[in-house]
């Protein structure tokens, strides 16, 4: 009798937990704001401009131990350079801000918007002054314990985001004055289990 219970006892805790595991349940994680920023990088005929803004938070799910979505918001008023120094520095800053780039006083906040990580490869959707399209790169993601960490740089057209100033496509005779039509975003994100 008491091998028959040990073994409808074994049967009912596997059942419990496969059923568990089929339940699909997530956990939620909270971005660390102090610890993740994004960095970008524009370049021009003439060199590039480097700089960074801040994250305003979100979360990331996770599922056996794999992430499986997340959803972060950064702060455009944020908007840093980081390879200028005193009044170009402050131009170039609230040129990024205005209408010919972000339009920050309009759109204060972008998003993106995990909605799959196959393998080493995050795929999502990017939200820029309110514009969406999905983009995807290769990214290192590893979930330990409490903690989650992403790590992947994405190049973009901006022009799908209606950022248009200094487009070879859209604007003749610019010279050196040509900005590229891509940028990078290099996103450096962790969380925590809350």
């Amino acid at each position: 009798m008491k091998k028959l219970t040990g073994i409808l006892a074994a049967i009912v805790i596997a059942l419990t937990a496969l059923a568990a595991d089929g339940k699909g349940e997530k956990t939620a994680f909270d971005v660390d704001t102090k610890a993740s920023k994004v960095y970008w990088t524009g370049k021009k005929v003439s060199g590039e401009h480097t700089g960074y803004l801040n994250v305003d938070g979100g979360t990331v799910f996770v599922k056996n131990d794999k992430v499986v979505g997340a959803d972060i918001k950064m702060n455009m008023s944020s908007i840093e350079v980081t390879d200028l120094e005193g009044e170009w520095k402050d131009k170039l800053v609230g040129h990024l801000k205005s209408d010919d780039f972000f339009s920050v006083e309009k759109h204060p906040t972008a998003t993106f918007k995990i909605t799959s990580v196959k393998g080493n490869k995050i795929v999502g959707d990017l939200s820029i002054k309110g514009i969406t399209h999905e983009i995807s790169f290769p990214a290192e993601v590893s979930v330990s314990g409490s903690t989650v960490t992403a790590n992947g740089t994405a190049s973009i057209d901006r022009t799908k985001w209606n950022i248009k100033y200094g487009s070879g496509q859209f604007f003749s005779d610019l010279g050196d004055k040509m900005i590229s039509d891509e940028f990078e975003i290099k996103f450096e994100l962790t969380a925590k289990a809350n």
